[in-house]
């Protein structure tokens, strides 16, 4: 009897975690695997360029953003991505201004939204300054900003950082622009995610959790009444 109410408690948390709503990223190429680089290379795109995939590079006309292959190494210095096998310098080659990487979302008014990134930071190399900030936009408007100061002298270290806000739109644009001085040619994003953590109440859960919760709480008493019947 034992065993079978160990299958079934078994089967029950199974249940219960099916139950959990999962969250998904609602940004597209949110580690900038493509479009793919040469490997030990990076590919510029220029302001207004609609090339990298789902993301529109902005800033003033001339500059560009780098997609770098995260084999990439220079003056000492190995530039690994955090997430897959790429990520953007919002600095791009020598385009040392406010340029960055913006992406429209559909959103939901009163939603809260969590939004999470890493930062590449070098203190090696000569050229690639001591710490990478980067500014975060919400629409235009200059909403987060957040610095990876760690040293790093051989590698490109990367720091995570999220923050929360509140939809206020049917649909909301995310932007990442370059914060770095002029001096600094490095200033690395990956890893990009946004999540819809639900409105007002969304802690409550959701009237398909509760049946799935239903069903579980039914099958195992299904399974106990079976079992005793039987002995």
């Amino acid at each position: 009897m034992k065993s079978s109410l160990g299958r079934a408690h078994l089967a029950f948390v199974l249940l219960c975690l099916v139950a959990v709503p999962a969250h998904a990223n609602l940004l597209t190429n949110g580690s900038f695997e493509t479009p793919i680089v040469q490997v030990g290379g990076f590919t510029n795109f220029v302001v207004g360029s609609g090339a990298l995939t789902g993301w529109t590079v902005f800033g003033p006309p001339g500059q560009a953003v780098s997609i770098v292959s995260g084999s990439f190494s220079q003056n000492g210095v190995s530039f690994p991505a955090q997430d897959g096998a790429q990520w953007v310098d919002l600095t791009g080659l020598n385009n040392n201004s406010t340029e960055g990487v913006s992406q429209s979302v559909a959103t939901t008014i009163g939603h809260q939204y969590q939004l999470s990134y890493f930062i590449g930071n070098t203190t090696g190399g000569g050229i690639f300054g001591s710490t990478s900030t980067v500014d975060v936009l919400l629409n235009g408007a200059l909403a987060f900003t957040a610095t990876n100061s760690t040293s790093s002298p051989s590698t490109q270290n990367w720091g995570q950082f999220t923050h929360t806000f509140t939809a206020s739109g049917a649909a909301t644009i995310i932007g990442f622009r370059n914060a770095d001085p002029g001096n600094d040619n490095d200033n690395g994003l990956d890893n990009v995610v946004l999540l819809d953590l639900g409105g007002p109440g969304s802690g409550v859960p959701e009237p398909g959790t509760l049946t799935l919760f239903g069903l579980g709480l039914a099958g195992l008493w299904g399974i106990t009444w079976r079992r005793h019947r039987r002995t």
